[in-house]
């Protein structure tokens, strides 16, 4: 299953992106051709740039939240399900619907936040898609999307951790703050580093919801992220050849930057 739905799919993506359909710098009886357009097509580099501000976005919105609301859950008493179940809902949402979502929650005429601007006195309504601020309103919903994801992980962990510990270090005299920081986030280091290697590898995957509500990278194609552009290339202009080059590129940069990510934050034996 694995080799006819993973590995020859993957291996037909690496063959079209060298078709020569192009003429180009030919070697072997394949082209470089789309390589060199990626090098030269500014599109490119506006998705490159944007998914990297993705993936800061979601290390420190996503994860980081994450943390925070795992720590404050998990030293609670009571209600820790009920946190649980609302911090995950998101996940089972349609991310199509959520975005048709906060489409009208970011209309500029009688959207949601611009009527609660006006309540609160701003007259001029804000266009939440226009060129300078369209990255991020798309990026907050992706963010506020997967930080329940992150959460159920953390959580997880954090109920590993064996109770002795806490109690040894009550004992001690340890305040609830003290033990957070030398107990709980130590013995999350490995949880957390694998939550940010998840992060940064899912957000060169992010399609959807940036899809739905930037469609073909809307405004003047300044919010394309890999994904998007990836797919704009191959089903909107028909580029198949092209869009298989950066399908390849894509599962480049997910390689690198997962081992750069495994190097930065390296796991532990405890």
């Amino acid at each position: 299953v694995l080799l006819a739905l993973m590995y020859l799919p993957i291996l037909m993506v690496i063959l079209y992106s060298f078709n020569a359909s192009k003429t180009s710098v030919v070697w072997g009886g394949f082209t470089l051709s789309w390589y060199e357009e990626m090098l030269h097509d500014p599109h490119v580099w506006t998705s490159v740039k944007n998914t990297i501000i993705m993936m800061l976005v979601t290390l420190v919105g996503q994860a980081g939240i994450a943390i925070v609301l795992a720590l404050m859950v998990d030293n609670i008493g009571r209600g820790k399900q009920i946190f649980r179940t609302l911090y995950f809902f998101p996940i089972v949402i349609s991310a199509t619907a959520l975005g048709l979502m906060f489409n009208l929650i970011f209309l500029r005429d009688k959207g949601m936040v611009n009527q609660v601007l006006e309540m609160l006195g701003k007259q001029d309504l804000t266009d939440w898609k226009a060129e300078g601020i369209a990255l991020v309103t798309m990026m907050a919903p992706v963010m506020w999307q997967y930080v329940g994801f992150y959460f159920v992980i953390l959580v997880t962990g954090l109920n590993n951790i064996s109770d002795e510990l806490y109690e040894a270090a009550t004992i001690d005299g340890a305040t609830a703050l003290q033990r957070v920081r030398y107990i709980s986030v130590p013995m999350l280091h490995n949880v957390i580093c694998t939550c940010s290697v998840l992060a940064v590898t899912g957000a060169l995957k992010v399609f959807d919801l940036p899809w739905v509500m930037f469609p073909k990278g809307m405004p003047l194609k300044t919010t394309f992220l890999t994904g998007t552009y990836m797919y704009y290339q191959t089903m909107e202009t028909k580029n198949v050849d092209y869009g298989a080059a950066l399908a390849v590129l894509i599962v480049v940069l997910g390689v690198v930057l997962a081992k750069v990510v495994n190097a930065v934050f390296r796991e532990k034996d405890y």
